[in-house]
């Protein structure tokens, strides 16, 4: 058999816990079931991911990555108005909410399951507080009176939204989801 370059094998039991514990949750999958699905040796997992929180911690940073990346981009699809990117970040739900085995917000899911103070869970609180600096960024940039009120309430409504998706396996959740944050925008940036 054919040895596997190192990075291919981390790539591999990454890969395959990220598709089971977005499906399962972390705690629902041991990690004899990754080693099992991954094909990897037992040791192979360890000399990667030491504990399993640090295949947590590696499943929670790629989840970061990809979402973190879709607001961005579409805020940045919404045009150069920061007053249109806070809107515009919420067409991220829509691409999110109709993907096949949506399961809603990995860090909100993971979170649920991790008790409070260990580092999965300071993980998902240091995502949370991420990308509601960037959306208070984003208000500041446009004038709101009150930034972080805006960037608070506007979170709010991104994490209701991807929570309704799953409830609900409706797209409409993320056109009522943007509609709200329009009529948020709109209440703190009123136009002149």
């Amino acid at each position: 058999m054919a040895r596997t370059p190192a990075g291919a094998a981390r790539e591999r039991i990454l890969a395959t816990a990220f598709r089971l514990f977005y499906t399962y949750g972390p705690r629902g999958v041991g990690v004899d079931t990754v080693i099992a699905e991954s094909g990897v040796a037992k040791a192979t997992l360890y000399k990667h991911f030491p504990s399993k929180d640090d295949l947590v911690l590696a499943y929670l940073e790629k989840v970061d990555r990809a979402w973190s990346g879709a607001l961005r981009e579409a805020a940045r699809a919404a045009g150069d108005d920061p007053r249109a990117q806070l809107v515009g970040m919420f067409d991220a739900l829509t691409g999110a909410c109709r993907r096949e085995g949506y399961h809603g917000c990995a860090f909100i899911n993971t979170a649920a399951e991790s008790p409070a103070g260990g580092p999965v869970h300071a993980r998902t609180v240091e995502h949370k507080n991420a990308v509601r600096a960037w959306v208070t960024d984003l208000a500041r940039q446009a004038g709101a009176a009150e930034p972080e009120l805006l960037a608070r309430q506007l979170t709010l409504v991104l994490d209701g939204g991807l929570a309704g998706g799953v409830l609900d396996a409706d797209p409409a959740v993320a056109e009522a989801a943007r509609r709200s944050a329009q009529a948020l925008v709109d209440a703190a940036l009123p136009t002149c």
